[in-house]
């Protein structure tokens, strides 16, 4: 016998809340197990925390270069495009927490809101996740690109999520109060559109779960870097790799826009594999402009020390 998708993802729901009587979300055992290569500082609830000097850094680092080190680990699948970015042109950096809406079955909401009670949730279904959010997270959440009463935030919720974590969100659906949204600081944040309606018919079916946003399968604790129009996740034990790789790439260009304006070098010497001439230059431009670079001085340094030129 075939279920559908939708009686697939029923059927999962109910043996999910069946093994979870106080909550909507995984357990701590159950987060660190989907996490398990994660070896840092977690959450209380167990979600990975990636250092905040990580998350700074993280900020100059292109979706280009992130995207090639994610490739070569064996995540080819953690970039999503067609985004509108409501602070155009500005980045968003932040540890992922998650959310789950589906279209409304009357009998599994009053389920999940009888469970919400027990576990001490306040107000409607749309702010259980908002309360939850710790500085330095990004609200991620998949309502299904749906549009017409389809919002789950406007500008007072919006306004919320801001304070509780500085960082705007990733919804893979509508919004509501565009105006009002982009009015509030450092609330960068990727959306599919806006709608003047609001949330109905449906329901959040979990949060710090497992979640699809378009062709990505993101989890709780990953990092979201978006810029322009696109968006990447990252799992929390590749955070740092993505960075250092992505640090000495900037680095490395910087120099070589640097050359190439001087006219010390070629295009096809700087566009392919350095010479030890050339990489012996790299060193010492990093030792003459180290107070001066996009890097930290202390994580220069280090490079240097692993450099023979």
């Amino acid at each position: 016998m075939k279920y559908s998708d939708l009686a697939l993802a029923v059927i999962f729901l109910f043996s999910f809340l069946s093994a979870n009587a106080q909550n909507i979300t995984l357990s701590r055992e159950d987060l660190i197990a989907i996490t398990a290569q994660w070896e840092g500082e977690r959450f209380a609830d167990g979600r990975p925390k990636v250092k905040d000097n990580i998350l700074e850094r993280m900020k100059k680092i292109s979706l280009e270069q992130a995207w090639s080190v994610l490739r070569g680990e064996g995540y080819p699948h953690q970039y999503e495009e067609n985004w509108k970015n409501i602070h155009s042109g500005e980045t968003l950096v932040g540890r992922v927490l998650t959310a789950q809406y589906m279209p409304l079955r009357k009998e599994v909401r009053e389920l999940l809101e009888k469970k919400g009670v027990k576990d001490g949730r306040i107000g409607d279904m749309v702010s259980w996740p908002i309360d939850m959010l710790s500085k330095g997270d990004v609200y991620v959440a998949d309502s299904y690109g749906k549009v017409e009463n389809g919002p789950i935030i406007g500008d007072n919720l919006g306004t919320s999520i801001a304070a509780k974590s500085g960082n705007g969100v990733v919804i893979n659906g509508t919004v509501r109060d565009l105006d009002g949204l982009r009015e509030i600081p450092g609330f960068t944040s990727f959306i599919r559109g806006s709608h003047p309606s609001y949330q109905q018919e449906m329901m959040l079916t979990g949060i710090n779960i497992p979640i699809r946003i378009g062709s990505v399968t993101v989890l709780p604790g990953d990092i979201v870097l978006g810029k322009l129009d696109g968006v990447i996740f990252i799992p929390p034990h590749l955070a740092e790799k993505v960075v250092k790789t992505g640090e000495l790439v900037l680095l490395r260009d910087q120099f070589g826009h640097s050359r190439l304006r001087e006219g010390k070098y070629t295009p096809g010497q700087i566009d392919g594999r350095w010479t030890a001439e050339i990489e012996k230059d790299f060193s010492m431009w990093l030792k003459k402009n180290i107070g001066d670079l996009p890097v930290p001085k202390e994580e220069i340094e280090e490079l240097l020390k692993t450099r023979t030129w």
